[in-house]
């Protein structure tokens, strides 16, 4: 007989079937002859109450029935008594896995902090929160290739080791092989990377954005899906050194359709989660953040506002509302802006769009203005900006410009520019980083508790 999940017997189980479970022990409790352990395998938010019968397991067994134990049950489904559950499993037969010792164990039944189980990442998926946010984060992964291959888009895989900066992007973390306590010079005492493994200087990527324009340009419609880097020093609530990042990228699409696709996408993810994770989305509307499943609903259930940067300036300059940072035509808006503009201002999602030439990308394409790019954010309450994509310049001459203006090297992008020689079509795209849409769905108010392993500065330990 094979074993079951504990989630299919919560669901699906019936009295008086047979059934084998296996999973870590929660806790256990002795009342008069009777042992209670809570059994949990990861597959759902609840236990599976195991009810042990003194015959069936001996006394230096039940001693080493402790929380944190991993055990094998065989047994009978029975009605529960219990308030809260509706099947418990009588065992008959026990199999000890993997023993604790009690005394060490970092995991009891009490209250942890979210900062001191970073500190033993290796088991805090174990507890409550912990293993909610990754099956959410795993219904959010799978939501998101459905999503996508339903549309017919290709899953591409980008490199990880790259030459580009995708200017713009974030800091860059260095790849050598050189030896750094003998570094080769040129003649003008720079580091000399013909000797490198590359011959050239490499870094880790800060996005597959380009790679993925290449893939437009014979596939139609690519996605992205995988790690991207960022050494930026910054110890905070919002930023991880290395995150998962999706990037669509779509030929014949100008930023209408790119604003239409990050709605529709956005819609689909959430949803998604809403029906596979109904427990886990309530547990963290109880015990994390009281307007999780309010703002998941907002999503489903309403189009977004849609506003031009220049609009969403003058409605910030007319609250008279008082911010850390300034609010002026040609700076970028800060997360506080973005969250007032759609936490209070307009009271739900919204995209904004056209914003100055001179805060973004070389490669956004310039409006007829001569002042904006077809640019465009998705802005979330509680985390502000989730998305950014733009409209890609396709058009060599200016595509040029922005490079010159820019201040870089036309030969570094040389197959880029490639790409506007030959068949050049309108196309668009955008970007989301999956730990901050994965923190909008659980409401996880710190970044690294929605990855399994963060890196961040000074982090690097598991």
């Amino acid at each position: 007989m094979e074993h079951r999940k504990i989630l299919d017997i919560l669901r699906h189980g019936h009295p008086h079937e047979t059934a084998i479970v296996r999973g870590w022990i929660r806790t256990k409790r002795d009342l008069k002859n009777f042992s209670f352990i809570e059994l949990n395998d990861g597959s759902a938010l609840a236990n599976l109450q195991i009810v042990i019968n003194p015959q069936v397991a001996s006394p230096d067994l039940l001693k080493q029935l402790n929380t944190g134990a991993s055990i094998e049950v065989q047994g009978t489904l029975v009605d529960s008594p219990a308030k809260g559950q509706r099947l418990e499993l009588q065992a008959q037969q026990i199999h000890l896995y993997g023993g604790v010792d009690s005394e060490t164990y970092p995991l009891q039944k009490k209250r942890h902090s979210f900062e001191f189980l970073r500190t033993i990442a290796h088991l805090r998926s174990r507890t409550n929160t912990l293993s909610a946010v990754f099956r959410v984060r795993n219904s959010a992964a799978n939501a998101i290739h459905q999503f996508f291959q339903e549309r017919g888009f290709l899953w591409i895989h980008t490199p990880i080791l790259t030459s580009s900066d995708c200017e713009g992007a974030g800091e860059l973390f260095n790849v050598t092989q050189l030896d750094l306590a003998n570094i080769p010079k040129t003649e003008r005492q720079s580091v000399d990377y013909q000797h490198d493994f590359f011959g050239k200087p490499a870094y880790l990527t800060v996005s597959g954005q380009l790679e993925a324009e290449v893939m437009a340009m014979a596939f139609s419609n690519v996605y992205t899906f995988g790690p991207t880097f960022r050494a930026e020093n910054s110890n905070t609530s919002r930023h991880l050194a290395e995150f998962w990042m999706i990037e669509p990228e779509m030929a014949f699409c100008d930023l209408q359709g790119d604003m239409d696709l990050a709605q529709d996408f956005l819609k689909s993810i959430v949803q998604a989660v809403l029906n596979t994770c109904p427990e886990d989305l309530d547990f963290f509307n109880q015990r994390i953040d009281k307007t999780v499943l309010s703002r998941a609903e907002a999503i489903v259930n309403q189009d977004f506002e849609r506003l031009t940067y220049s609009e969403a300036i003058a409605q910030l300059e007319r609250s008279n509302q008082s911010f850390e940072f300034p609010v002026e035509w040609g700076l970028d808006l800060q997360s506080e802006h973005e969250r007032y503009l759609t936490e209070q201002l307009i009271g739900k999602p919204v995209i904004l769009y056209d914003y100055p030439i001179g805060i973004k990308a070389f490669y956004m394409r310039a409006n007829d203005d001569g002042r904006t790019v077809a640019a465009m954010d998705v802005l979330v309450p509680q985390i502000g900006e989730i998305i950014g994509g733009s409209q890609r310049e396709e058009r060599l001459d200016l595509l040029q410009q922005r490079l010159q203006a820019s201040g870089l090297n036309e030969q570094d992008y040389w197959w880029y520019l490639d790409l506007r020689r030959y068949g050049t079509v309108p196309h668009a795209g955008f970007g989301l980083g999956f730990e901050r849409l994965v923190q909008f769905i659980t409401g996880m108010s710190n970044i690294r508790d929605v990855i399994p392993f963060p890196r961040a500065p000074m982090s690097i330990e598991f």
